[in-house]
């Protein structure tokens, strides 16, 4: 792919600077050195649950290059998605805005719902005003990827893009085409197109280490939603470890226009394509050494929402939420915390473990800190920067985190204070619907509503998700 080049930490035109926080406006200094701008690498898997990977409890399969991340880094516990569906969960990632103020509320039009407003620096557009090489990889899910006119990944301030052509189209791993570059190719029936985009992106990164400016390679795997496609060999493996769920067909669709094979034993599908995703952490983890960029580059890794129940995929017999409660759609934990991994050699403080509470909405904060670009008006998040260098007395902390999912059959919201988490379903404009409130510290799995013995935290929380909640323009 054509595109500019990386600064490799190890040049020689290496300069030494102190990194200047920008909490929107209020600048205070995070105190470390920084050799050159550093590149950043965000993963984000689709629907994969708090408890998929073995680094937070997962026993049936193992993820060991996943866990690295972990090992080498820091995890974080209590991180959130941008929601409980996939459009608005990664709208809150682009702008840096809560659920209440982003434009997009539910999965729906892209064209419409999804695109992005133009007029925003957005979170690859912040990345390239600094000067960086961009590219994405993988499903955009805010629009059509290519049609003349429409906004799209390069309209946003990426490079490159690389993936499928629409959200729809992204639920089946053997489509018609791929788009690069905002052309449309045709491909050979049977084609696997994930790993051809994550070909792309290795390529991508390749290609920028051998000059002197940073990149942002976001690569938004469609792994592991629905359907449970994975190659062959990886499925056969696992079909002989499951065999009880041979009968079991995994079923999918991705639009009249589209290919979308069945899947015998989509349990087995699930696990080599947890396999096949690990296994390609695995080798992005060696590009990056062997480009001699490792201590130079940020690894994130997270998912857009919660585990999903489609597809033939089973969230109970994988314990996809482990403690949590609630799957995809839902408001309850299991919908929308999510495994946040960090790994940047040599400066974030390798086994680490952090309880600092964040959300999708803070990324764009954290990395014009780190960059050194202005926080961009629309943010609502703040920034974990300190939390990520070992600055913990330097973090601000959020007041609250706020979610809405008006698209679920009960019009739902969500709202974490400290360990408080409050729910209420049913929710409307012109009324609230029962509140209930949990105290995580004690009650992790949402099984206990104390809101009855609570009444002054529930009026609390009540206020403050009507200032956070502003209706769609």
């Amino acid at each position: 792919m054509a595109g500019n080049r990386i600064a490799v930490g190890r040049s020689a035109q290496a300069v030494v600077y102190t990194v200047v926080a920008f909490f929107c406006g209020d600048a205070a200094s995070v105190g470390f050195a920084v050799e050159t701008k550093p590149n950043v690498v965000f993963i984000l898997a689709d629907d994969l649950g708090y408890g998929d990977l073995s680094c937070y409890g997962q026993t049936k399969l193992h993820t060991p290059n996943i866990d690295r991340l972990a090992r080498e880094g820091m995890k974080f516990t209590d991180h959130y998605s941008g929601n409980t569906v996939c459009s608005p969960s990664r709208a809150c990632l682009m702008t840096g805005q809560h659920p209440g103020r982003v434009h997009c509320r539910g999965n729906g039009d892209e064209s419409v719902v999804a695109a992005l407003d133009p007029s925003m620096t957005t979170l690859p557009r912040l990345f390239k005003n600094a000067g960086y090489a961009t590219g994405a990889f993988g499903k955009w899910g805010l629009g059509v990827t290519v049609e003349p006119g429409r906004p799209n990944p390069l309209t946003h301030g990426f490079d490159h893009f690389s993936g499928w052509k629409s959200q729809r189209i992204a639920h089946t791993y053997y489509p018609t085409s791929i788009v690069r570059d905002g052309k449309e190719k045709r491909l050979e029936a049977g084609t696997y197109v994930h790993d051809l985009i994550m070909d792309d992106a290795f390529s991508f990164i390749r290609h920028e280490a051998e000059a002197g400016v940073p990149f942002f390679c976001y690569i938004p795997t469609a792994i592991p939603h629905a359907a449970m496609h994975a190659p062959k060999a990886l499925h056969e493996k696992w079909r002989k470890k499951f065999p009880e769920f041979d009968e079991k067909i995994g079923k999918y669709s991705a639009g009249t226009d589209e290919t979308c094979p069945d899947v015998k034993n989509p349990i087995a599908g699930f696990a080599a394509m947890i396999e096949h995703l690990d296994n390609q952490v695995g080798e992005l983890l060696d590009v990056l050494r062997e480009e001699g960029i490792e201590d130079d580059t940020l690894v994130l890794f997270c998912s857009d929402n919660g585990a999903h129940r489609e597809g033939g995929h089973s969230p109970e017999f994988w314990n996809s939420t482990g403690p949590l409660k609630g799957i995809k759609r839902d408001l309850y934990e299991g919908g929308i915390r999510s495994p946040l991994l960090a790994r940047w050699v040599g400066t974030v403080k390798a086994g680490s473990t952090s309880d600092h509470i964040s959300a999708f909405w803070d990324v764009v904060p954290t990395m014009a800190e780190l960059i050194k670009q202005p926080c961009p008006p629309q943010s609502t998040g703040v920034s974990m920067l300190p939390t990520l260098v070992g600055n913990d007395g330097g973090q601000e902390e959020h007041e609250y985190l706020y979610w809405e999912h008006p698209q679920a059959v009960r019009r739902d919201q969500a709202i974490r204070v400290g360990p408080w988490k409050g729910v209420v379903r049913g929710w409307k404009k012109s009324s609230t619907g029962a509140f209930e409130l949990y105290n995580l510290n004690d009650d992790l799995s949402e099984k206990q509503d104390v809101a009855a013995g609570h009444p002054e935290m529930v009026k609390k929380m009540q206020k403050m998700m009507s200032e956070a909640h502003r209706d769609v323009l």
